[in-house]
């Protein structure tokens, strides 16, 4: 089955958010290049409710860095909507306790989403969570 649009690039996010390191995300993003798919990856670790504004900042920037998006307001907002909804899927796991793991991006035309593959917890009392997005960008 042939995979198009937003489906496409949130199985792409969803990868790069599971890459384990900096050398599987640059193979992934040679690999989705070549597919017309920009991609990013962006680690992160905190105290989850006070970190969210810094996450979506990274994500803005991360996605900026990579061509993912222009430095524009609506794109920018895309991103930085996406990766809260993304958040907001995971956070009620979260409150209270430390998130760790990483955020993907990926784009393909006018279809941009955004992934987060997190651990939550306590020392080694850890629950895993993903959140994923998508959003149109015209």
């Amino acid at each position: 089955m042939l995979e198009t649009g937003s489906r496409e690039v949130a199985k792409c996010a969803l990868t790069m958010a599971m890459s384990s390191s900096r050398e599987e995300e640059k193979s992934l993003k040679e690999q989705f290049k070549a597919k017309e798919i920009r991609a990013a990856a962006v680690d992160y670790g905190g105290e989850a409710i006070t970190s969210m504004k810094t996450i979506v900042e990274r994500a803005v920037v991360a996605a900026k860095r990579e061509l993912i998006i222009k430095d524009c307001h609506a794109e920018e907002g895309a991103i930085a909507g996406a990766t809260r909804e993304a958040m907001a899927q995971i956070i009620t796991k979260a409150i209270g306790l430390n998130v760790g793991g990483k955020l993907g991006i990926a784009r393909k035309g006018d279809h941009v989403s955004v992934a987060v593959f997190f651990s939550i917890g306590l020392i080694h009392l850890d629950e895993v969570a993903v959140g994923l997005s998508h959003r149109a960008i015209g």
